[in-house]
């Protein structure tokens, strides 16, 4: 922490993918005057992405992160298969399906046990030298290595398919270079009934947490807010649905088809960071915030379509009188029930007789210039959009990443947990403890969700060694 004259400065906010920071501005009197969330890097792939074959895209995007590749490469040639007019075989979409649930596994796997579960197991109060994975590992060890596992698992999934556990190649336009072998498909099998009860502890752990705090779980950074996310028939989808937005009491605001996000979505910019703010254009910024992720999905749909994740949806429903959840710490609860959903769907998929099939890919030209693609990453709704000459070159990229459309929620949730815990500028560190904590309930990927379609401010400050401003550059 830096403590600067009346501002307070978290720098790096810890347990997060990437680099951000938090600032608390404080009156003369010691209290909040506001707080803010910043994306402190700038990544650009939008830009020198430009001029490349669109056919490169599914191995150029996933290197925007390393913690969700997986999402990126499947949007990515779910935008090229629109370039090129083509309906992929389903043995092709079912194995892109099964490398998506192997995704979900070993991501939430680690934003849970690893990044937020030391603050619910030990406190926001304690000692910052136990409270992370390492204490984790000495106190519960049977907790640390349930997660370890689980990732573990989820990332041989995406390294069977895509050759690799990090920055898979597997799903290319038109479908997927590689087919599923009945060994392969056994052993996945086979893995799923130890995790699927790692699982159930790791539910029964954050279900009593949640009720033992229920004080404390309804006021932490609560927010009523709407809600995004893709769904089928009005279920739970995660790989390929209509995007649908629910308002704070319960009603479905809107439901429209990917290809349209243009006329639905759009971006505010402000000067002190480089992540947009993403809102529901129709309501307007900040009235059309909106969150995504595990608990904007669970709000959004009405249901999930396989039994045991179903099941335990209706028990997290009756945590409100309207089974609509505002609570921001029930994003953990939240991400646990997708775990044991991908669980259960890639069960499906594996006995599905398709996904051994050898129906893997249809060839094909240019046929459209424009091509967007739409999953649900881990983090939320995640959206490529590219437009080609009539060659296939890349002339424009739009990337609409999950963490973004949460940043107007981060940053009210911040400032409402300094509000309510800071009146000066003598601070704990358990309270800054908790501003950073909201931040891992939304489980943010900072990596991924900087870009530069629109205006995107610039400021250079040029200063001597005694700290005196000499001049600005600014670029609108």
């Amino acid at each position: 922490m830096e403590n600067k004259k009346n501002t307070i400065v978290i720098n790096p906010i810890t347990r997060i993918e990437g680099h951000g920071k938090i600032t608390v501005d404080l009156a003369p009197d010691g209290t909040v005057e506001s707080a803010r969330f910043h994306v402190t890097q700038y990544r650009g792939f939008e830009v020198f992405s430009k001029g490349r074959d669109f056919r490169e895209m599914p191995v150029i995007t996933p290197r925007i992160c390393g913690i969700c590749p997986v999402s990126h490469h499947l949007a990515s040639a779910k935008a090229c298969d629109a370039i090129l007019g083509v309906r992929i075989p389903p043995t092709a979409a079912k194995l892109r399906e099964i490398m998506h649930m192997g995704q979900f596994i070993q991501s939430h796997a680690l934003s849970f046990f690893h990044l937020s579960s030391p603050d619910l197991l030990f406190g926001f109060d304690a000692d910052p030298s136990v409270r992370n994975v390492a204490g984790l590992a000495k106190e519960y060890p049977e907790l640390a290595v349930s997660g370890i596992s689980m990732r573990k698992y989820g990332q041989e999934i995406i390294k069977t398919l895509g050759g690799k556990k990090v920055h898979p190649w597997h799903s290319i336009p038109g479908g997927v270079n590689r087919s599923l072998r009945p060994d392969e498909r056994d052993e996945m099998l086979a893995g799923l009934p130890e995790q699927k009860k790692s699982l159930r502890s790791a539910l029964s752990l954050v279900k009593n947490y949640l009720a033992e705090n229920a004080a404390l779980a309804a006021a932490f950074a609560t927010l009523e807010t709407s809600y995004m996310g893709m769904v089928k028939d009005g279920y739970l989808e995660l790989y390929d649905g209509a995007i649908r937005l629910r308002s704070p009491g319960g009603r479905i605001i809107d439901e429209f088809n990917s290809d349209d996000y243009c006329s639905f979505i759009g971006e505010h910019v402000e000067e002190w960071s480089y992540l947009k703010f993403p809102f529901y254009r129709p309501l307007g910024f900040p009235y059309g915030s909106y969150r995504v992720g595990p608990l904007g999905r669970l709000n959004a749909c009405e249901d999930i379509s396989t039994s045991e994740a179903s099941s335990e949806l209706a028990t997290f429903r009756k945590t409100t009188s309207d089974g609509l959840v505002h609570f921001t710490l029930y994003y953990h609860y939240a991400r646990l029930i997708e775990i044991l959903y991908a669980m259960e769907r890639l069960e499906e998929l594996l006995n599905d007789p398709d996904v051994l099939k050898s129906d893997l890919h249809i060839t094909g030209d240019v046929s459209c210039r424009e091509g967007i693609g739409v999953v649900e990453a881990p983090r939320g709704t995640l959206i490529h959009h590219y437009e080609v000459d009539e060659k296939g070159i890349i002339e424009r990229v739009n990337l609409i990443v999950a963490t973004g459309h949460n940043n107007y929620a981060m940053n009210r949730g911040v400032e409402q947990v300094a509000r309510d815990h800071i009146t000066g500028p003598d601070v704990k560190e358990g309270v800054l403890n908790r501003m950073e904590h909201v931040i891992r309930c939304y489980d943010p990927c900072l990596s991924c969700s900087t870009h530069a379609v629109g205006k995107m401010p610039l400021m250079l400050e040029l200063r001597d060694s005694d700290g005196n401003t000499l001049g600005t550059v600014t670029k609108e």
